[in-house]
């Protein structure tokens, strides 16, 4: 099944002796392989279709009368023909055979009686393929503990999901590791085994109170010696006369 390509799509309208035209230029991909495009140029006029250009034929089709005279012409030259040939050419030249994804390590925690969810996600990469693999202190982790979701976004990149029911272990490393085409070699993400950044801002500002507030005491109570002793004065003792 043809795909439309959104970054290919183009509409030009404009007006004519009276008649709304538009010229659309599409390029549809079958899947997987990116050479596998195909361009269409279409000509509508007042919501009816004219003309059209397919390049995997690389022929003109027409529609209406004047839609079919003018396709004849076209196809009679060799120049226009190869000319959009050519320009199917460019396009599949420009397009990049692969895009690295952009790879994240999550938690969503569940409560105390259920293990937190460690997700590691891949967005926007070209082609489809691509691994994912959950790493125990070096080990990998059996397919059977994780699970994933892979997604197309409709522009040729996909994503793709995998989850690992996670639950705090002193001393234990977990890794997400991501191999895909457009790698040198697999990347890898250590999951932080501290608290999230709002837990470690809450402890940071405790912190910060108890320590103010120690060193307030402390100041309290140095002033108040300080007073004390500064406002002693030393009261002559008398002795009986002997």
């Amino acid at each position: 099944m043809w795909e439309l390509l959104q970054d290919c799509w183009k509409s030009i309208p404009h007006e004519a002796d009276g008649h709304f035209i538009t010229i659309l230029d599409l390029c549809y991909s079958r899947g997987e392989d990116p050479h596998d495009v195909e361009d269409i140029w279409r000509a509508i006029s007042d919501l009816v279709k004219v003309m059209e250009y397919n390049s995997s034929l690389n022929r003109f089709t027409g529609y209406t009368p004047i839609g079919i005279h003018t396709a004849e012409q076209l196809n009679a030259d060799p120049v226009v023909l190869a000319s959009r040939k050519q320009k199917n050419s460019v396009l599949l030249y420009y397009f990049p055979l692969s895009v690295e994804p952009s790879v994240h390590l999550s938690m969503t925690p569940h409560g105390d009686r259920h293990p937190s969810m460690l997700t590691c996600s891949a967005y926007k990469f070209y082609p489809k393929q691509i691994r994912v693999t959950w790493l125990r202190n070096g080990q990998e982790v059996p397919s059977n503990m994780t699970s994933s979701e892979e997604l197309a976004n409709g522009d040729w990149h996909y994503q793709i999901h995998s989850y690992l029911e996670y639950t705090p272990t002193p001393g234990e490393k977990i890794s997400c590791m991501v191999e895909h085409t457009s790698f040198t070699e697999p990347k890898i993400l250590h999951w932080d085994m501290s608290l999230p950044e709002s837990e470690r801002s809450k402890i940071a500002i405790g912190a910060s109170g108890l320590v103010l507030g120690v060193v307030f005491a402390v100041a309290g109570l140095l002033y108040y010696n300080r007073r004390k002793t500064t406002g002693m004065e030393l009261v002559p003792t008398s002795h009986p006369s002997q």
